[in-house]
């Protein structure tokens, strides 16, 4: 019995924001790869019906280098879901606000009714 597929889900917003900060293709496939293999890695981000924050190292960057990932896991009956929502350099973005974890719960909810209405 084969495992049940993994499909990474890149939203708009993240896409927006990967392109404005110039990651590599390479580093975003290893971000990537690395979420694929451990979607459930990562701090909780309360309020956020469980987004979760993960931090990259760059390329021969060190710390100061790091990106931050917000991220959420839904399991379902048929595959995995990974939802990639937002990326930023460590120094470009502060935690955040309650507005934007409302509005992030929000969506993990409907995503989540989504997943298992199918």
């Amino acid at each position: 019995m084969s495992e049940k597929p993994t499909i990474v889900r890149l939203t708009l917003e993240f896409r927006r924001r990967a392109k404005r900060s110039r990651i590599p293709d390479r580093e975003l496939a290893i971000i990537l790869d690395t979420l694929k293999r451990s979607p459930e890695t990562g701090v909780v981000i309360p309020g956020t019906d469980g987004a979760r924050k993960i931090r990259f190292a760059g390329r021969g960057k060190g710390k100061s280098g790091r990106y931050r990932v917000i991220t959420c896991f839904v399991s379902s009956g048929s595959a995995d879901s990974i939802y990639l929502f937002d990326i930023s350099a460590k120094g470009d973005r502060v935690d955040l606000t309650q507005a934007e974890r409302n509005a992030l719960r929000v969506i993990i909810s409907q995503i989540r009714a989504a997943h298992e209405a199918s």
